[in-house]
């Protein structure tokens, strides 16, 4: 536990703004050249040309980071290091278990090696039972606390900071995953896809969802995140002033404006255009007054982190 350095005063809850990575899958994809069956980035870390890349990409956001003098948030790259989708790989409980600590331990290296003033916090990344573009089967809460239990124990257990829920399609597996977390007395980040109307794949108004998930007396997320969408598909729904809006303190946008649809159908990737998204993110701001947390999804990559630090964070005061 001893790694914990920020589990209890995560800085992004205060005035703190700190950068992320963008679309981890994506940019290993298209601009590596890796194959990632299941879109699984962690099968990465069986293997040393795999450690080697993933350590390349993580440095290509510290670098950001360091420049802008901006802190980070190490998300593990295990979004689908979990039952269903560990299974279909091969995968059991135990290499799952092991793959999961594995991926924290790496980033443990990389924030003792680049953290300095600005904090450096260590995420577990969580991703949804089925597929985060659609929720087709729509879990109830006690099946997925259980079903994600194993993960966020693994987390918890091996140190990080917090836990990252990164596209969840409805409330039922949301509110599972925070209960589980708040079981293992670890904050979570609780990140929504959206689509082009600014809704969650189940239909459900992104306002609606918070409130649902908040009021479940079992759990309450440390804030919430929007992923997977570009802020032309959401800045309509948003309003400054409600509850659930101050709730969301981060941001993964996609680079493209097209549909869960159409990116599924795609053969090339569309990373639209780095300085055109930070100015979209920059007119979000207004409309989101709790913003900390600026980081991408899908077709994002370091190039569009460092438009929207530069955008979007002020330069420190010297």
């Amino acid at each position: 536990m001893e790694h914990a350095k920020y589990r209890q005063n995560l800085p992004q809850l205060r005035d703190t703004p700190l950068l992320t990575d963008g679309g981890i899958e994506t940019t290993l994809i298209f601009h590596d050249g890796f194959e990632l069956p299941l879109f699984a980035a962690f099968t990465l870390l069986d293997t040393e040309n795999g450690r080697a890349a993933l350590h390349r990409y993580y440095d290509s956001y510290i670098q950001v980071a360091l420049k802008q003098h901006v802190g980070f948030i190490l998300d593990t790259p295990t979004w689908r290091a979990s039952e269903v989708w560990g299974s279909a790989l091969g995968y059991d409980g135990a290499a799952l278990d092991r793959i999961n600590r594995a991926a924290v331990e790496m980033l443990f290296g990389l924030r003792t090696a680049f953290e300095g003033s600005e904090p450096f916090v260590v995420s577990g990344n969580i991703g949804p039972k089925g597929d985060g573009y659609v929720a087709s089967e729509l879990m109830v809460a006690r099946d997925a606390a259980d079903y994600h239990e194993p993960q966020v124990h693994t987390f918890a257990s091996a140190g990080a900071d917090m836990i990252s829920a990164i596209t969840m399609t409805h409330v039922g597996e949301a509110v599972g995953i925070a209960r589980a977390c708040a079981r293992h007395s670890v904050p979570l980040a609780l990140s929504f896809t959206l689509e082009t109307d600014g809704c969650l794949p189940s239909g459900q108004p992104l306002g609606d969802a918070i409130r649902e998930v908040d009021a479940d007396p079992s759990s309450r997320p440390a804030y919430y995140m929007i992923n997977c969408a570009h802020p032309d598909h959401f800045r309509g729904v948003l309003r400054p002033d409600a509850d659930w809006t101050k709730r969301i303190r981060g941001l993964r946008a996609n680079a493209s404006r097209k549909s869960h649809a159409e990116l599924d159908a795609a053969d090339t990737l569309d990373r639209g255009h780095p300085l055109k998204l930070a100015h979209d993110y920059a007119g979000l701001l207004p409309l989101l007054p709790n913003l900390k947390v600026f980081g991408g999804c899908c077709g994002t990559d370091h190039r569009h982190i460092d438009e929207i630090a530069r955008t979007c964070i002020p330069e420190p005061v010297s």
